[in-house]
């Protein structure tokens, strides 16, 4: 085990030092449970893709991850880092979704021999998206992609499982469409800790790349969980629960609010994504580059509402 360990650092270790990638930190939030704060940016070859928060929990026999980062290079940090916590087997890696930012790591994971988890939806969400995937980020992060496979999940949820560490029972849920088409959240009773994934984004703009009125939704169901702090998708961690939820829900209802406005008066989608959500700008983020596309995909979905 400890030559594996050594080797794992050893292979890592020119891979970090050759790209610009800031130390991998991995914080102790609650006991047995993990957390690594991505930076609130776009991924690029500079951060390696390093823009995603990231987690794991540790029962007495067993280790579960949630989400593995933004890159094979990313991915390989984050297994170094979790070993030097725990020399516990990786039972199960956990994505709660498709996305690359959580899932271009997980091929880092795979000699593990952990059993990938995710969403009944995510299966066919990254065949389907995950060769555009590659090559879209490939010319957004050149060599910083090398080594990123699609790797798919063996276990699914369509509603709740739970999985037990050896002591400690994780809550695994699935969601309707909502952030994605395959959401899923990991709640961890013992601690009161919940991994939101991206059905919550802290300082960084919220993106709808599934239902505007779905994630509205789901947030309000969310707020049910009995969670005491959150890891959400992006942003601070952790952060208290379910207050975490409110400039979140803020963002959406003034979007779709905006949106209904602008239907409602004749307006194309170009002139409503130019203005809807705009009172929010300064609240977030890289609000530009994600609040017209969020605008877009809200005007398609609400053109349609009945009167």
């Amino acid at each position: 085990m400890l030559r594996r360990m050594l080797a794992l650092v050893a292979a890592v270790a020119p891979l970090l030092a050759g790209n610009p990638v800031r130390a991998f930190s991995l914080s102790e939030i609650a006991s047995g449970v993990y957390a690594h704060h991505g930076e609130t940016s776009l991924m690029s070859r500079e951060n390696m893709g390093d823009i995603a928060n990231l987690g794991a929990i540790v029962g007495d026999e067993s280790v579960a991850v949630i989400d593995t980062g933004g890159s094979l290079i990313e991915g390989r940090a984050f297994l170094a880092a979790l070993r030097e916590k725990t020399r516990k087997p990786i039972r199960y890696v956990i994505n709660t979704h498709a996305h690359p930012d959580h899932t271009f790591g997980n091929g880092a994971f795979v000699e593990t021999g952990a059993t990938f988890v995710g969403h009944k939806n995510l299966p066919r969400a990254l065949a389907a998206r995950g060769p555009h995937y590659l090559s879209a980020f490939r010319a957004q992060m050149g060599d910083a992609l090398d080594g990123v496979t699609i790797v798919l999940p063996t276990l699914t949820v369509d509603q709740t499982l739970t999985l037990d560490l050896g002591h400690r029972e994780i809550v695994l849920q699935a969601w309707r469409t909502a952030h994605s088409e395959c959401d899923l959240t990991i709640l961890d009773p013992k601690s009161g800790v919940l991994f939101s994934g991206d059905l919550l984004f802290l300082q960084h703009v919220p993106v709808v790349d599934g239902s505007l009125l779905g994630f509205l939704d789901v947030a309000d169901r969310l707020a049910a969980l009995k969670a005491t702090q959150v890891v959400a998708g992006h942003g601070p961690l952790p952060a208290p629960w379910p207050k975490a939820l409110e400039n979140q829900r803020a963002y959406l209802m003034r979007l779709t609010a905006d949106l209904r406005a602008a239907i409602k008066k004749g307006e194309g989608v170009a002139a409503a994504a130019k203005e809807a959500g705009g009172e929010e700008r300064e609240k977030w983020r890289l609000f530009d580059d994600y609040n017209a596309r969020n605008a877009t995909a809200g005007f398609a979905e609400l053109e349609w509402e009945g009167p």
